[in-house]
């Protein structure tokens, strides 16, 4: 069974950065396109960033040129690199496959911003 485990998340003031880490084990993760979502309280979650499987990027309007996604696959584990956060970015942050999200989705890390 794949399990998905995030970390890397915290509590940092606007205009901050963090660097969020997502491993997956029990999967070769190298085959598979992988994407970071976030949820913010009272709100459905929504998608952040996908990065393939040969390393193509695309990210939300609301990240881009603040945030870059990446991969390890070595490691198998994909990377969120979020810089001059801003408190909209609050939320709780989780990786899956994409385009299906086949994977359970794990715990998640949480992101705060705070003014």
């Amino acid at each position: 069974q794949v399990r998905l485990v995030e970390s890397g998340g915290g509590q940092v003031q606007a205009g901050g950065s963090l660097r969020l880490s997502c491993a997956a084990s029990g999967v070769n993760f190298s085959p598979y396109s992988m994407a970071w979502y976030r949820q913010a309280p009272g709100k459905e979650r929504e998608w952040v960033a996908t990065i393939t499987t040969q390393g193509f990027t695309n990210y939300r309007d609301s990240v881009k040129g603040r945030f870059t996604i990446s991969r390890d696959n070595a490691k198998s584990t994909v990377y969120l690199r979020m810089s001059n956060l801003k408190p909209e970015d609050s939320g709780i942050y989780y990786c899956n496959e994409v385009p299906s999200g086949r994977w359970v989705w794990g715990q998640g890390t949480q992101v705060t911003v705070s003014s």
